[in-house]
């Protein structure tokens, strides 16, 4: 069992949105770990949650990790949200160099779009990755 490439994972998913063009076309700049302080943008993606669990096999030490990335939006519809999440989806299927391990698997689970009660909506995108130490 692994949890070790953790932070090579969320590394690797930002660095994958933060430069690809069609993301950044919707979203500029405004990819997140953490918000920053200040007020937050119309319309940015932030990564989030992730649960962790062991898929070590015969091969070696793996992990199967279940994230999520929520794009947020205050303004009004869900078109503009709908359009960056598409464009985050099409992004994570190119695939991702881990700065240790290697990625086996990344694969769209499903997504979740709700209005927040302060007229904020928010898409959260689930994500399944299998991940496995050389």
């Amino acid at each position: 069992m692994t949890y070790a490439l953790s932070a090579a994972l969320q590394a690797a998913v930002f660095q994958q949105l933060y430069t690809d063009p069609e993301v950044v076309r919707h979203l500029g700049s405004h990819i997140y770990d953490a918000l920053p302080f200040g007020t937050a943008p119309q319309l940015y993606a932030q990564l989030g949650p992730e649960t962790v669990k062991d898929a070590s096999d015969a091969t070696g030490h793996g992990a199967q990790h279940d994230f999520t990335v929520s794009v947020v939006t205050t303004q009004a519809g869900f078109t503009a949200a709908k359009e960056a999440a598409a464009a985050i989806c099409i992004a994570l299927e190119n695939p991702l160099t881990l700065t240790a391990g290697h990625l086996v698997s990344l694969a769209f689970t499903r997504a979740v779009a709700a209005r927040q009660g302060d007229d904020t909506r928010r898409i959260d995108l689930r994500f399944r990755a299998r991940t496995q130490l050389n």
